[in-house]
């Protein structure tokens, strides 16, 4: 009887719509993603204003090359001061362009495109993320179990080894990657393709078609993007591995005569994870701020190549919103991570996660 009270009133709460709601809002999950949303929004609005400050230290502005072809006359030169805004004040125009932001989600003008700056982040945001979400994918799945292997392996000739890999990878700086793949490209041509997204016939492929297409030209790309990041988090995973393996928790559960695979996949992976699931967040933002390089020498048209092009302009409006996408990447990475550490590891709460 009081059994069958209980899952009454368990299905009375979810029926109720109010209930649920007030769960929800009052959930630890809630409260923390909310606090850290709005951390994140008062983030937004100082790196804001400090990237705009140091924008303002750079000399000169957009204007400068103009000024220099004697084609235009210095009253043209003064109209389009006017119509860009940058015949006022430095916090004016951080005011005007901040409001415009906050109450119509505008992020102004390009100078060098005269289009919505929006619209240029939105063409070339989906191919960004697309590298910098397969470089994760890639770089996981294959530097964590040879971390792994390197760890339960320590000091035989395949940790040593996978070792030299880690180091060689980390010592190659990523223009040197990129050309290096971009003279294998060239001996296995055409192999793999260097220029671009899509073939030039992209459009008469069928569905499954177009994306092969585009999965076969972001081979290259994403493995100049990944080395790195894999040499990396191999050495991470290694040393995490190393430091639980030596605790006596595991010695213990060998001692019990547990499967050696279980002891490393359960008890001591479940306890390696954590710190590697925190690094998710960092990682994400870096690579797409580092996602230029392979971006230029392949192609590849994405945020990379759009930014440096603003940066070397003084495209002011198409720099500040890039920074602001970066920061708020890193942002939502972070918060990512944190919930997904909570997931992995049930005894952390989440406000003890600062």
């Amino acid at each position: 009887m009081i059994f069958s009270n209980k899952i009454s009133a368990n299905t009375n709460e979810l029926n109720n719509p109010i209930n649920l709601l007030k769960k929800l809002i009052t959930s630890e999950t809630f409260l923390y993603v909310t606090k850290r949303l709005l951390q994140g929004l008062l983030t937004l609005l100082l790196a804001s204003a400090l990237s705009f400050l140091i924008i303002q230290f750079a000399p000169g502005d957009y204007l400068d090359t103009l000024k220099q072809n004697p084609k235009i006359s210095p009253d043209r030169i003064k109209e389009l001061q006017r119509q860009f805004g940058l015949d006022q004040p430095g916090y004016i125009q951080y005011w005007r362009w901040l409001v415009q932001v906050v109450t119509q989600g505008n992020f102004g003008t390009s100078f060098v495109y005269s289009r919505s700056v929006s619209s240029l982040l939105w063409e070339r945001v989906p191919a960004t993320l697309l590298m910098a979400s397969l470089s994760i994918i890639i770089t996981w799945a294959i530097a964590i179990p040879l971390g792994i292997i390197a760890a339960v392996k320590q000091n035989r000739f395949i940790d040593q080894f996978l070792q030299i890999i880690s180091y060689a990878g980390q010592g190659f700086p990523s223009f040197i990657t990129a050309l290096l793949l971009l003279i294998f490209a060239q001996y296995t041509s055409p192999l793999f393709p260097v220029g671009g997204m899509t073939s030039i016939n992209h459009t008469d492929f069928s569905a499954i078609g177009k994306v092969l297409d585009i999965g076969w030209h972001a081979i290259l790309p994403t493995i100049a993007l990944s080395i790195t990041s894999f040499a990396g988090l191999q050495r991470i995973t290694r040393g995490e591995m190393l430091d639980v393996l030596r605790q006596d928790y595991i010695q213990t559960a060998r001692a019990k005569g547990l499967p050696e695979n279980r002891v490393i996949y359960v008890h001591a992976l479940r306890n390696a994870i954590n710190p590697l699931v925190t690094l998710l967040g960092f990682e994400f933002a870096s690579l797409l701020s580092g996602a230029f390089i392979a971006e230029f020498f392949f192609n590849w048209p994405g945020l990379g190549r759009l930014i440096l092009q603003a940066v070397t302009a003084q495209d002011i409006y198409l720099v500040m919103a890039s920074l602001m996408m970066g920061a708020l990447m890193l942002i939502l990475g972070n918060l990512l991570a944190d919930l997904l550490l909570k997931v992995v590891d049930p005894r952390i709460s989440l406000d003890d996660l600062k």
